[in-house]
């Protein structure tokens, strides 16, 4: 080979490793996004579950116009996209998703919190 085909081998194999490591960081920060959108996907449908146990009478199994006594169901505390909890107060139910991808800080998981009151969603935070 000559001196030129050499150089356009070398050439190929830096353009396309500088392409592989663009794609996996791509690829890495899309299923961070991905997680982080599924699990407040999931703390919107455990609000919305509080805010129907808050409506429901306490002879009819819901709160009576509280949220105490309020869990999370066993079969969706924990799902594909990640863990959840809840800090139940008698006005507000306060979730809180660890996700299973790296967040924003690339180290600690996908995490965020929701606060529901008993008429709508009052605040969304993505804590990484």
């Amino acid at each position: 080979m000559g001196h030129q085909q050499l150089l356009l081998l070398g050439l190929g194999v830096i353009i396309v490793g500088i392409a592989v490591v663009v794609a996996i960081n791509i690829f890495s920060v899309s299923s961070s996004q991905a997680n982080r959108d599924a699990t407040i996907s999931d703390l919107t449908n455990l609000a919305l579950s509080a805010q129907r146990f808050y409506r429901k009478s306490v002879a009819s199994g819901g709160g009576g116009n509280t949220f105490t006594g309020w869990v999370i169901p066993l079969s969706v505390d924990t799902t594909v996209n990640g863990t959840y909890t809840a800090i139940v107060a008698a006005q507000t139910v306060t979730l809180i998703a660890k996700g299973i991808e790296k967040g924003n800080d690339g180290t600690g998981v996908v995490q965020a919190t929701m606060v529901a009151g008993p008429e709508r969603i009052l605040s969304t935070t993505i804590n990484n």
